[in-house]
This record gives C-alpha cells, sequence and structure tokens, in this order.
C-alpha cells in the first residue's frame, strides 16, 4: 500500500534525531501497526531487523529478546553502516520483557552501539505499564488510533456508506467485494484473536463467557446508556457490577469497545455514571450481524444507531493518545449524545439521524449549565456527517 499514515511520518522523523531513545507504537490489532513500522523502516534507509512475539505456539523468554537484539547489532557493525534499527512486534506477551530490553538498551548506551528500537503492542495498557515500570525516561510513545474516514477514501476510495457499514480496518478493505468472507475475517482473524490473544491471555478474567457475551452485546447496543444492572440481566449472569466494568475497561484497553462515562464536571461522579457503549471500529457491529449492507441502508432505525455508532468512534480514537476525553450528557429526558473535552474546553454534539426533534434541547441545556465551547449538531440541518468525519476531532475543542 502507498498510502503513509501521518503518524508513520512522525516516527521517521524521530529516528532521524541524533538522541538515542526507544520509540513505540501501540494500538488495537489490524489498525497497521506492522505495516507502518515497515513502510518507517523502509524510509529510514537503515538495515532493520523485525522479529513479532505473536506466533500462538511461540514460548519465548529474555534470551529470545538478546537473540533478536544481537542480530541488530550484528547489522549496525556491518562496514559502512552507521546503525541499525531493531522492530519487536508484540513485545509485551514476552515475561519480564521492560526489564530484559531496559538491561540491553542501557549496556548499548555505555558502549555507543547504534542501535534503534521500535516496539509495537496490541495491548496498550499492558504494553504502557512495562514502558513506565522500567523503562522510565528511555522511551516516547506514539498512539495509533483507528482508520479515520478520509483515511479509508484515500487509501482505498470509498465513499461514506461503505465506510459507515464496512468500518475501518484497512487488512479486511480488500474483501469487501465478497461480504461473508469479508465478515468471516473481522470475525475470526480480529475479534476472536483480540479477545483469546489481547485480553484473556494476559489478564486475568474469571468468567472469560461473560466477557464474550458483553463484548457481543456491548456491539449489538453500541450507542445505548445501559445500567450495569440491565447488562447483568441480558447476559442472564450473576456477575457483579465491579467484574463487568472491570471487563469492559479491558476490552477498552484492547481497541474495541468502551464505557463512555456521563459528564458531570466531577472526576468522581462520572467513574460512578451509568456507561454508555460505544464500540471503536463500526465493523465490530455489521459482521456481527445478519444483515446485508442493502438490508440495512433500508432501515432507519439501524442506520441512525450505525451513524451514531460512527460518529462515537471517530470521537473516541481521537482519545486513544490521552489528549481528549468523550463523555455523554443525560439529565431526566434531555441529553447530549457526546461531550467532547480537551483541557478546559468542551464541544456538545448531538447525531440528529432517526430521532425526534425535541431530543435537540438536551444542547441547550447541556449550554446553560456547563457553557461549551461549542455545541453541534451532526446531520440534518447541522455539520454534515461526512464533513464531520473528515475533519479531526481535535478540531472542534479548539
Amino acid at each position: 500500500m502507498k498510502f503513509i499514515r501521518p503518524q508513520a511520518k512522525k516516527l521517521i522523523r524521530r529516528l532521524k534525531e541524533p538522541r538515542r531513545i526507544i520509540q513505540s507504537i501501540s494500538g488495537a490489532r489490524q489498525v497497521g501497526k506492522t505495516t507502518l513500522a515497515l513502510q518507517v523502516a523502509e524510509r529510514s534507509h537503515l538495515p532493520c531487523h523485525f522479529a513479532s512475539a505473536d506466533e500462538p505456539t511461540l514460548r519465548a523468554g529474555a534470551g529470545w529478546i538478546v537473540s533478536q537484539w544481537e542480530e541488530a547489532r550484528h547489522l549496525a557493525e556491518r562496514p559502512g553502516k552507521k546503525g541499525a534499527l531493531l522492530i519487536l512486534d508484540e513485545v509485551q506477551k514476552i515475561p519480564r520483557w521492560s526489564a530484559t530490553i531496559k538491561g540491553l538498551w542501557d549496556e548499548d548506551t555505555r558502549r555507543r552501539k547504534p542501535v534503534k528500537v521500535v516496539l509495537l503492542g496490541s495491548a496498550p495498557l499492558l504494553l504502557g505499564q512495562g514502558l513506565t515500570e522500567s523503562l522510565a525516561g528511555r522511551f516516547e510513545t506514539l498512539h495509533l488510533p483507528h482508520w479515520s474516514f478520509s483515511e479509508m477514501r484515500e487509501a482505498f476510495g470509498w465513499d461514506l456508506q461503505q465506510y459507515l457499514f464496512y468500518g475501518a480496518y484497512p487488512g479486511a478493505a480488500p474483501l469487501i467485494k465478497k461480504p461473508p468472507r469479508w465478515s468471516r475475517n473481522i470475525k475470526d482473524s480480529l475479534i476472536e484473536t483480540t479477545i483469546s490473544r489481547d485480553v484473556l491471555l494476559l489478564s486475568r478474567v474469571d468468567k472469560p463467557a461473560l466477557l464474550r457475551r458483553l463484548f457481543e452485546l456491548g456491539c449489538a447496543y453500541s450507542g445505548q446508556i445501559l445500567s450495569y444492572r440491565k447488562i447483568a440481566g441480558q447476559l442472564q449472569d450473576a456477575g457483579n457490577v465491579t467484574t463487568l466494568a472491570h471487563y469492559l475497561d479491558l476490552l477498552a484497553g484492547a481497541g474495541t469497545l468502551a464505557g463512555l462515562q456521563k459528564y458531570t464536571g466531577s472526576m468522581v461522579a462520572s467513574r460512578r455514571s451509568i456507561p454508555k457503549l460505544q464500540v471503536f471500529n463500526t465493523a465490530l457491529i455489521t459482521a456481527q450481524s445478519s444483515m446485508t449492507r442493502r438490508e440495512m441502508l433500508k432501515d432507519k432505525q439501524l442506520m441512525g444507531r450505525l451513524t451514531e455508532s460512527a460518529v462515537g468512534a471517530h470521537l473516541l480514537n481521537a482519545t486513544v493518545g490521552g489528549e481528549c476525553e468523550l463523555f455523554y450528557w443525560r439529565e431526566n429526558n434531555r441529553e447530549v449524545d457526546f461531550v467532547l473535552r480537551k483541557g478546559k474546553k468542551l464541544a456538545a454534539i448531538e447525531v440528529k439521524s432517526g430521532k425526534v426533534p425535541a431530543s435537540l434541547s438536551g444542547l441547550d441545556d447541556f449550554a446553560n449549565r456547563f457553557k461549551p465551547t461549542k455545541s453541534l449538531i451532526i446531520g440534518t440541518g447541522g455539520v454534515s456527517l461526512e464533513r464531520f468525519l473528515s475533519t479531526p476531532a481535535e478540531y472542534w475543542v479548539t
């Protein structure tokens, strides 16, 4: 693929700097981390050694990392070379990986070995934990969100309806002409792999069946506010609120499903609120549906939910790097679909698709109470959906 994401250009600039610092790329599965890293390696003009710890049969330990590191050192010491690039994919799956890398990195620093290192991980929380525990002061992270509508349009020529239905997984894009195959790819290669490898193997989950059902329910109810008690009732499980909230956090950490909190102006109150379920990518909804694209386009109610989920996914992915925060707001029968916060600035966002006009009064109530920087209507009478999805989310709060 010739298309290059903006994050690749940023990483290339970082690798050209004279300072030595570990670069980490975190993001969900199939958002293009490996492709981006290899594109960067090609344009860095450095000899590169790439290795992945994601093989299901791999039982690697610290020795695996040492072996890969030695390969990179060998490349860096070849005549006429001014260094080498080492890319380690899914490194968080190696026990005590961060301590091992710290020792090797510090050794190279003392001996002035010109090895530059890029770490990739599809479990952002675990990767970040290892970096902060052992590699403080030695790394910086590039957060890679799901692809935007603009990126899918530029790379694959997609229109808005294709983006709404097929979402934003570049690896599955060539399969959309064969919808059953596309759907199977999303369910098997992405959903199942994420849950079985990135969540269940790397975190303590006492009820894996409950977590899987929670994910399926969350995708089906994306864009809806659902109390944990109602979630437990839908799942027909006695799991307590703490367990469900923990599992929802794990799914959010894997870049699949999040529970948005109610905006209250108070951090403590927000954390205790009823969650609004929101997918990171609309493909997670449609791939698990038995409906075809044509059938869904004819169903105004389903298209309304899909449209709101697409807007939510666009906003949610803007929070991946921690620069923005996303909430919803509801008071009695007044509601604002999304509240985007950056610093002290707020944007109140209402998606007008298949809703009665009276629901827009929530924007007025929210504006009177919290004085947002901007109040937006997405859809009829407001900002067009195509324009909104083509604009970086941070634009609306800056």
